[in-house]
């Protein structure tokens, strides 16, 4: 699913309107999928009182015609229908089917069991005025929220929002969802985000900016060729576990083998506990490496003076994480797509040179940024992780969650990739999206069955079979 700015969905609907589809039939339908949503989540209507706020504009024009369907079709207990201006153009149509307009909100609309709020959209660049400053402001304690195309007072690009805003239970946003559903700070107070097609083709959406799903990796874990050997799918290598680290390099190469990789070789300090893991000794690294499918290099390596050696050298895919991360800050990759780099905010901000702070202002334009600079795929760890390639397109990956703020968490995913990698060394763009998928959504299931507190980072192994057949499925 492409993820639009508000510029680029403003875009859409000029072309779409072009193509013949007018802007007043785009607006009935974005109020049908509103009217959808409610139907699925709340039914019976007729059980509710409902207030729907309107603001001036489209965002307005998609709330009044919400009203005049609930009005007509499914004669709620109660409906309230307020203008917070000046009537949307569409108001003609509310009037004429007699449904009832109110201009504030009384004591008695504060009962209401649903509130629709369809005031401000997504173009919103400041603290909201008068009278919606007030309306925001307004407790509905009983009211379930649904937000139309964004909660009211936020900011749609993500950017973190200070001033007061709606936190909705649903959004039904149309076409794409934007940065700020999917992103935080801003896309835990869009409750669950539903995605409404209302006539745009999907030709006219860019794709520099995805959001990770199933579809788009599925067929990467079709059944195997029954003549299938351990050759078949690749030989990964797992180069860190130095002294006293050994753990981080273990994992790894374990969730390398959990993925799939036909063979896997640790070099660390200490051989692996795993008797299905091969070994080589630290010290032997660059000659181990010149045969295997992909390399991982960092978990728990400690300060090594081979990485960039490696690097150099190097043809096969390369997943840089940990410490590998801390020796190349400051040095030159070699540019090439298929050199991974997977920080987390700290490591990024050592090698782009700026304050973790400054990294987390704008994670989606920074990881861009520096994957088409430095032409390597970047895996921005941390809440919805960012894919970003050399040639601009940014994957946003929606799975995973506080329970794998763990120790180890990161060396998982290492090795998921790594393994992955190992099978299909030539499908980087389809691979990295899927590992990263599959590392949260094992997190998830891990944090549904055990806890937020209690998932470990080999847990994520225990979950990877569920996670895959979910992918599946």
């Amino acid at each position: 699913m492409k993820i639009l700015t508000t510029a680029q969905m403003r875009e859409v609907d000029r072309r779409t309107e072009e193509l013949g589809l007018p802007g007043a039939l785009l607006m009935e339908n974005a109020g049908h999928r509103v009217v959808e949503l409610l139907v699925r989540e709340f039914s019976p209507l007729s059980q509710h009182r409902i207030l729907i706020l309107c603001g001036k504009g489209n965002n307005g024009g998609d709330g009044l015609v919400v009203a005049r369907q609930l009005f007509t079709r499914f004669s709620p207990q109660a409906l309230w229908t307020v203008l917070a201006e000046e009537p949307p153009a569409n108001i003609a149509t509310l009037q004429a089917v007699g449904c009832p307009v109110f201009d504030k909100v009384t004591p008695e609309m504060q009962t209401a069991t649903i509130v629709v709020d369809a005031l401000l959209g997504t173009g919103l660049s400041g603290p909201p005025r008068e009278p919606y400053a007030s309306l925001l402001a307004t407790p509905f304690p009983l009211a379930r929220i649904v937000a139309v195309d964004i909660p009211s007072g936020l900011a749609s690009d993500a950017a973190e929002t200070t001033w007061p805003h709606v936190r909705a239970h649903y959004t039904v946003t149309f076409t794409a969802p934007k940065p700020a559903h999917v992103l935080e700070p801003n896309a835990s107070a869009c409750g669950q985000l539903h995605v409404g097609q209302i006539g745009s083709p999907d030709s006219l959406l860019p794709g520099e900016t995805v959001l990770s799903e199933p579809s788009l990796f599925a067929h990467l874990f079709a059944s195997r060729p029954v003549t299938a050997h351990k050759g078949t799918f690749g030989h990964a290598l797992i180069i860190g576990g130095a002294a006293g680290k050994t753990g981080a390099a273990a994992m790894a190469g374990l969730a390398a083998l959990r993925m799939g990789a036909g063979l896997v070789t640790v070099c660390s300090d200490q051989a692996p506990p795993n008797p299905e893991l091969m070994h080589e000794p630290l010290a032997n690294m660059r000659r181990a490496a010149a045969d295997k499918t992909v390399l991982a290099i960092g978990p728990g390596l400690g300060a090594s003076s081979v990485v960039k050696p490696l690097l150099d050298e190097s043809k096969q895919p390369v997943i840089i994480d940990a410490d590998a991360l801390t020796v190349m800050a400051g040095q030159r990759f070699p540019r090439r797509s298929n050199i991974i780099l997977t920080p987390h905010p700290g490591e990024m901000a050592r090698l782009a040179n700026m304050s973790t702070a400054e990294v987390q202002k704008d994670r989606l334009k920074l990881a861009r940024s520096f994957a088409k600079d430095r032409e390597v795929t970047l895996v921005l760890k941390g809440r919805n992780t960012l894919i970003a390639f050399p040639n601009g397109q940014v994957f946003v990956n929606p799975t995973g969650g506080p329970a794998m703020a763990t120790g180890g968490s990161g060396d998982i995913l290492t090795g998921l990739i790594a393994g992955l990698l190992a099978q299909f060394p030539d499908r980087l763009r389809e691979v990295v999206p899927a590992a990263v998928w599959l590392h949260g959504r094992a997190g998830d299931l891990a944090a549904r069955e055990l806890g937020e507190q209690c998932v470990i980072a080999t847990d994520l192994l225990r979950f990877l079979p569920q996670a895959i057949h979910d992918l599946r499925h």
